[in-house]
């Protein structure tokens, strides 16, 4: 993988990169790239036994890194400039996807993308938040902080998508609504309220995914879900690190946005834990960024399959059932400790 982005924690990792694409620059084989992609390079000095050994060790090093990744380390590689966004995993599995725009009141938010369009057999509504990938993409979406007319065009979308009897997708990538005066003052905090209401009694299925960032209301607005999931590196929470280290400790920097990261329990793993997400989806090795296609392959066979068991239910068991499901959450049983018996 080549990026000008490193990731601190993967030193060992990039070492091991750089010596493997030299190796490559002088062996005439055929080498695997991460992912199983062949890359064909140029002499004959390196072997091609010196080089797998290579990619062996990486792999080994990446494998090591990962599994025990820290909650603050986990947020770096949810906001990697290389993780696949909203419009990657469309271009990867969806055909015939038809974009549709605007909010029919106010205008168009290009930080939440819909449209209808194909995953696997289902014709289906797919709604998610896009941060961007050059400058001038991140500045017009707002690094993926909708507006409230994002959130309108979104709901609007979704009554179609009901009125025609569609399932609904939503890919959720946000670190927050946007918290301009602009986007206050037409109603940011209602058009995410009237989301959460509306969402809870359409009465088609509907499938969330956390793709890479879920920070607070901005990401919930999309994920009034039967089935929500998470990809294995991604966080959802109610507040940024940095913004609950502010609170907190009045400034944000790498020993508090780490404290923060872990009192929040923002990763996957934690929220599969707390009964906050139905399932955890493995990403390839190393994290969605460095092989998108195969992330996006492990994406649709999780949405077909939550469509294809969804579709089976009737609107009404859809709308009672998804009500259920987030009205237990947080709830708690508290027992009472027994005063011990004296003699």
């Amino acid at each position: 993988m080549s990026s000008f982005y490193q990731l601190a924690f993967e030193k060992p990792v990039i070492e091991l990169e750089t010596k493997i694409a030299q190796a490559r620059n002088t062996s005439g084989a055929e080498i695997p790239a991460l992912g199983g992609v062949a890359e064909q390079a140029g002499n004959t000095q390196a072997s091609e036994e010196d080089i797998a050994k290579l990619v062996k060790e990486r792999d080994k090093a990446l494998k090591k890194i990962y599994k025990d990744l820290s909650p603050w380390n986990t947020v770096r590689v949810a906001r990697h400039p290389e993780r696949p966004q909203t419009r990657d995993y469309i271009q990867f599995m969806c055909r015939d996807f038809c974009e549709l725009s605007g909010d029919r009141r106010f205008g168009d938010d290009p930080a939440l993308v819909t449209g209808f369009g194909r995953i696997g057999g289902r014709k289906c509504l797919i709604v998610g938040h896009q941060k961007g990938k050059t400058t001038q993409e991140k500045l017009a979406c707002h690094f993926g902080c909708a507006h409230p007319e994002g959130y309108r065009k979104a709901l609007e979308k979704m009554k179609k998508a009901e009125k025609f009897g569609l399932p609904i997708v939503t890919l959720v990538d946000t670190p927050g609504a946007y918290p301009g005066l602009g986007a206050e003052e037409r109603g940011q905090a209602e058009a995410i309220a009237k989301n959460l209401m509306e969402m809870a009694r359409i009465r088609v299925p509907i499938v969330s995914i956390v793709i890479g960032e879920g920070g607070s209301g901005g990401a919930l607005g999309i994920a009034v879900a039967d089935r929500v999931a998470m990809l294995a590196y991604s966080w959802y929470s109610v507040i940024s690190p940095e913004g609950c280290a502010a609170i907190l400790w009045k400034e944000a920097n790498e020993k508090t946005n780490t404290a923060a990261a872990e009192a929040l329990h923002l990763t996957a793993r934690d929220n599969m834990k707390l009964g906050i997400v139905d399932q955890v989806i493995e990403e390839p090795l190393g994290g969605a960024h460095r092989d998108p296609e195969q992330a996006a392959q492990l994406l649709q066979d999780w949405i077909v399959q939550q469509l294809d068991e969804l579709s089976e239910l009737s609107p009404d068991e859809l709308v009672d059932g998804r009500y259920e499901r987030f009205r237990k959450l947080g709830s708690y049983h508290e027992e009472q400790e027994t005063a011990p018996a004296t003699g």
